[in-house]
């Protein structure tokens, strides 16, 4: 019980300068007591200012106040001396799960100030003061407070590992140097660590760098977000007005033609009304002429008849057959007809059209660019389904399948004229523009046949180079025939070699220029890449030796998975 009444809060009789218990406890005009050589010490580090301050409360003094004893304090202090028991340190000074104990302590261990690398050992306050005030302990390397010391001894040896053996990259102590590790590059741990402290620098400024780049980059792409944001906000804002402004024009036009066909209606039904009264009342009248001639023809007396007769004959010579002539029965089939050509021109029109409103939807994919595909399960993600414009067919080619598959006839088909058809080449165009990632495969039967893309503005008529796939600025072509490939771009050709296969694919990434060729089979193989700036939008397109592909040869667009 004794032991516990003189047990106090370390703070309360600790000195707030040195941290230890008060000797000779004086006590400032404030109210706070220190060592009386450690207030002192203080206190003549601040006589230069002239103004003199108290630690804790920062209160100023002038002149230098006289130090009073603080006797009671000095007697609770004189009293734990003699029973030999100290003040019990607060909870918080005990050394938790995650804190590094005191190697000294016993029993309940205080929390470790700092460690020593010399020592391998770690020290509460109390047990560090040596460390401070011993001349011993001045040379000995204090760190803050670390659970890896035991990592710093040999374990062969049992030192403390000062030494670094650049042989074999590892640390070790001086016994080591002199046995397993004689004759190997060895230097001092902290020459070592001088010299990985420079590389770890440069790599610190490489990473910080790194980062810096990558906040710029951050930034750039905040502003592309905002940029696409407020782009494709403006977008939808007018397309919706304009889409308005047609919806509003097309309800006009409808209201107009319904207003238009009910007026004629209404003018055509009172002209055929009228003319059925006409009729009508002609026909009351020659009903009644007919009665008066059937009552004389009834009469017995042969004077009254002749006596009547002129009169009722005159009625007879005034009738008269009317002739109309009623048209066929197509009144309004014009209107029809005339509505519905509207419809299909406006369907062309949006069908034509649509490629390029799609076309203005730039793809953000510049600043990240993805890798390219490496196996076909890759390439397969981008693939699409092509069809043939048969608008643009040689006339000699014959689609089918769904327009998908082209085979040269070497006959004259029944297509109409269109200035989208190629005239003299035997080649066909997508119906499909590609812009984006796209994957296609061509899958060819004998003869040699062209797997090309080309912008739309490429010249179809006429049999000069400009028609021609491969052979302008404005198509690339890979050519395959029986045992080779060749690829063509304006006018050059290019010999390529690899596995000959009858599937060719194509790889294409239009923002970022590239055009690649495969040969598949079981595996895929690239043939050929084009790296380059496509400045439109790119059609796929199907070329046929004429001179060497005899009839029968074809190539078909695969259907995409």
């Amino acid at each position: 019980m004794a032991q516990r009444a003189v047990q106090l809060d370390r703070d309360i009789i600790s000195c707030p300068i040195c941290l230890d218990l008060l000797k000779d406890p004086v006590t400032t005009p404030c109210g706070h007591s220190y060592c009386k050589n450690c207030i002192n010490d203080h206190w003549d580090t601040e006589d230069e200012r002239r103004i003199h301050s108290c630690p804790q409360c920062r209160k100023s003094f002038t002149p230098r106040p006289e130090l009073l004893k603080n006797t009671m304090l000095a007697a609770l202090v004189e009293e734990l001396k003699k029973t030999g028991l100290q003040a019990a340190p607060a909870d918080h000074c005990y050394a938790g799960p995650e804190d590094v104990a005191c190697d000294v302590c016993t029993g309940r261990k205080l929390r470790a100030l700092k460690s020593c690398l010399q020592c391998v050992a770690s020290y509460c306050e109390k047990h560090l003061q040596p460390h401070y005030e011993s001349p011993t302990f001045k040379k000995h390397k204090l760190v803050e407070p670390s659970k890896k010391l035991q990592e710093n001894i040999c374990s062969r040896h049992d030192e403390v590992m000062k030494m670094f053996c650049r042989t074999d990259q590892q640390c070790i102590c001086y016994l080591c140097s002199m046995e397993e590790h004689k004759g190997h590059d060895t230097v001092s741990a902290a020459a070592e660590r001088t010299e990985r402290q420079r590389e770890l620098e440069g790599s610190r400024q490489n990473i910080q760098q790194g980062i810096q780049d990558r906040e710029e980059d951050v930034k750039v792409l905040q502003q592309e977000v905002e940029a696409i944001n407020g782009s494709a906000d403006e977008a939808v804002e007018h397309s919706e007005k304009i889409f308005t402004e047609l919806i509003r024009l097309m309800e006009k036009r409808r209201s107009d033609v319904k207003q238009q066909v009910r007026s004629q209606q209404e003018t055509e039904v009172s002209r055929v009304k009228e003319l059925q009264e006409k009729l009508e009342q002609e026909i009351t009248e020659l009903k009644r002429k007919d009665a008066e001639l059937k009552k004389l023809s009834h009469t017995e007396d042969h004077t009254q008849f002749l006596h009547n007769y002129p009169s009722l004959s005159a009625l007879s010579e005034s009738t008269h057959s009317s002739s109309i002539n009623i048209r066929p029965l197509k009144y309004f089939e014009d209107v029809t007809a005339a509505v519905s050509e509207v419809r299909d021109k406006l369907q062309d029109v949006l069908r034509d059209t649509w490629t390029n409103i799609s076309l203005t939807v730039t793809q953000v994919d510049v600043l990240l660019s993805q890798p390219e595909p490496k196996t076909r399960a890759d390439f397969l993600r981008y693939s699409c389904d092509i069809t043939l414009d048969l608008n643009t067919a040689y006339t000699e080619l014959l689609l089918s399948d769904g327009n998908r598959k082209a085979t040269s006839v070497r006959r004259q088909q029944s297509y109409s004229d269109h200035p989208d058809r190629f005239t003299n080449w035997c080649q066909v165009l997508s119906r499909e523009s590609l812009t984006g990632r796209c994957y296609w495969e061509v899958e060819r039967r004998e003869g040699a046949v062209g797997v090309a893309v080309a912008y739309k503005n490429i010249s179809r008529a006429g049999d000069s180079h400009e028609c021609l796939f491969g052979f302008n600025d404005k198509s690339w072509m890979l050519s395959c025939s029986t045992g080779s490939y060749n690829f063509h771009h304006n006018k050059v050709q290019t010999p390529v070699s690899g596995p000959v296969s009858s599937r060719v694919g194509v790889y294409l990434d239009h923002s970022a220029g590239i055009l690649s060729f495969y040969s598949v089979s079981e595996t895929i193989t690239l043939l050929h890449r084009v790296q380059t700036t496509f400045t439109q939008p790119l059609y796929a397109g199907l070329w046929f030796d004429y001179l060497f592909s005899f009839p029968g040869v074809s190539a078909e667009f695969c259907k995409g998975k």
